[in-house]
């Protein structure tokens, strides 16, 4: 199995990360920061991890990222595979999908290494 990098980031906190595969979390998902409890946790923390898994259309994301994950390790060139998920601030949404995919594909057999660039990062008042 392809070893797999996982890289979670803020778009507010510059351009995203090189990468095979980027996914953007912004538009289409909820986003705990709107919520002043969960503002200013991160995807350390279970009420926010719970907020964005149960948001619809997740699950599915992971499973279609696990299936382009697949399809990147099985080519021709197999080799690692970076994965690059960004939210607005990479505290929230980003880290928690990143959390999400590693779990999954490491049940599959894959190496995963996962860095949350952003996570440390100050909340950005938007």
């Amino acid at each position: 199995m392809a070893p797999v990098e996982i890289v979670s980031f803020g778009y507010l906190h510059g351009q995203p990360p090189a990468a095979h595969l980027t996914i953007d979390l912004r538009h289409h998902f909820r986003d705990p920061h709107v919520s002043p409890e969960l503002r200013y946790m991160t995807a350390a923390d279970q009420p926010v991890r719970d907020a964005v898994l149960n948001t619809p259309g997740i699950q599915a994301l992971v499973d279609a990222t696990v299936q382009a994950v697949e399809a990147f390790a099985g080519g021709p060139s197999a080799g690692p595979v970076t994965v690059a998920d960004g939210c607005a601030g990479g505290r929230h949404r980003a880290p928690t999908f990143a959390g999400a995919l590693a779990d999954r594909l490491t049940a599959a057999g894959h190496t995963v290494t996962v860095h949350h660039r952003d996570i440390r990062k100050p909340v950005v008042n938007r």
